[in-house]
């Protein structure tokens, strides 16, 4: 069975609270019926301080998602480990991990952008360092016993409910990052198709004498929205993909390297180019994906539009998906 995914950010340019809120609300009850429906995962991220009101805090979402559903996963990626303090996040996950059962994954990557940081005033220089000390904290302070932190000793409380710690993998799209899941045997989550990383993260393991394994994205991550007539939804929000995308772009310096990459500067170069997607079930069905990643607020999307999307993938695909799965086996 492919993985199943639903996404959200929660942007919303030029939103009011009113509507900000009223999208809030909905991306939890989509997440809900995603449950119910036997989605996989649903998949949250970190973004401070932008204009479109980008998710700020995705283990709050998360929190909220797990309370109002009974299985399905949450997967924060990537947090920007460098902006969090280490003792507090230990907390904050191990308290989420209890809640949900062992149904929270959390990607640490080091973020691309230095707005965030002087937000913050964390220094951007320093940001593998802090990488470091956070990821060695982590797994720490999971162990519920007295460790050194910073000259003094510490203890977290409550263990987590996953043993021996909650899933923690490790994003990014270099070396340095490969070499830091291998260092402290934590898995990678390379941030795009990058088979020869994950060749050179496995020479890391042998090194350090760890283990660890790779959730490689495939080659093609296609963001997909469902409608029974794509020509009018692009026609009629086109510019809510087209934003998200140029939003991404305007990130993404030339050693950046993401599975949601566009160079569109139209919604027609956008359509072309097939990152974003709008297809009608069966088109959805016969993309024999490994991974269909359900974008239904994307950019700004109409909640209405966004419950149309979510109808059709969860009505018309997931059984068909299933069907198919049986069959096989």
């Amino acid at each position: 069975m492919p993985v199943t995914v639903v996404r959200f950010n929660l942007v919303e340019p030029d939103a009011t609270s009113e509507s900000l809120s009223a999208r809030y609300q909905a991306a939890l009850e989509m997440a809900a019926y995603a449950d119910d429906r036997g989605m996989s995962t649903v998949q949250t991220e970190e973004h401070h301080g932008v204009a479109n009101n980008w998710l700020p805090s995705p283990f709050t979402f998360a929190g909220a998602v797990f309370g109002a559903t009974r299985r399905i996963a949450v997967t924060v990626s990537a947090i920007i480990g460098p902006l969090h303090d280490p003792l507090r996040l230990a907390e904050e996950i191990a308290v989420l991990d209890l809640i949900s059962g062992g149904r929270l994954v959390t990607v640490a990557g080091i973020g691309y952008r230095p707005e965030e940081y002087a937000l913050f005033d964390v220094e951007w220089k320093r940001r593998g360092k802090l990488q470091d000390e956070l990821l060695e904290t982590l797994l720490k302070a999971w162990t519920g016993e007295d460790f050194e932190y910073r000259g003094r000793t510490v203890r977290i409380t409550p263990r987590p409910y996953t043993r021996p710690h909650p899933l923690l993998l490790v994003g990014g799209s270099s070396q340095a990052a490969a070499r830091r899941a291998a260092r402290l045997g934590l898995p990678f989550f390379p941030s795009a198709h990058l088979p020869e990383l994950e060749a050179y993260y496995k020479e890391r393991l042998v090194e350090y004498g760890t283990e660890g394994w790779t959730m490689m994205p495939p080659a093609e991550t296609p963001l997909l929205h469902l409608a029974e007539d794509p020509d009018r939804v692009w026609a009629e929000h086109g510019e809510h993909f087209l934003h998200e995308a140029r939003t991404y772009a305007s990130w993404q310096s030339g050693d950046i390297r993401s599975a949601v990459k566009s160079g569109a500067t139209t919604v027609d170069e956008l359509r072309a180019e097939g990152v974003y997607r709008i297809v009608t079930p069966d088109e959805c069905l016969a993309q024999g994906l490994d991974n269909y990643v359900l974008h239904p607020l994307s950019g700004g999307m109409p909640v209405d539009e966004g419950w149309r999307s979510m109808h059709l993938f969860c009505e018309n695909v997931l059984p068909r998906l299933k069907n198919l799965e049986n069959h096989e086996g």
